[in-house]
């Protein structure tokens, strides 16, 4: 797409719901009346969107329908669930660190004393 010649514009253009909410940052809306805030984003994604965020807009919202019709069939979204969990394989975030502990930084583990902390419910 890049090759062919991608223009952000003209997705903000076309895509009323995406130029609705760009011309909301731009306004302020979102930043208390602030029109310079979110300018850096909203000039980035209109002037050069290196990562063709506004090219995967409507493919975003689509899928996003999706979700949430599948979402409100409790039966399917549950079987979906479980099988999405069956399937991921081996992964944690435990398992993550310690692989890059010992393969990627070549590090062991440290024994920490922690002691004892009260846990208190408010603040």
């Amino acid at each position: 797409m890049k090759a062919t010649g991608y223009f952000p514009r003209d997705y903000y253009q076309s895509e009323p719901e995406l130029r609705e909410a760009f011309d909301q940052m731009a306004s302020g809306l979102f930043s208390r009346g602030d029109r310079d805030l979110f300018k850096p984003l909203v000039d980035s994604l209109l002037g050069d969107d290196g990562y063709l965020v506004l090219a995967d807009y409507r493919a975003y919202v689509d899928a996003q329908e999706q979700v949430s019709l599948a979402y409100r069939d409790q039966d399917r979204w549950t079987r979906m669930s479980i099988l999405n969990v069956a399937r991921m394989g081996k992964f944690s975030s435990d398992r993550s660190i310690q692989e890059y502990c010992e393969r990627i930084w070549k590090v062991e583990p440290v024994a920490v004393e922690l002691g004892r902390y009260r846990i208190t419910g408010s603040r």
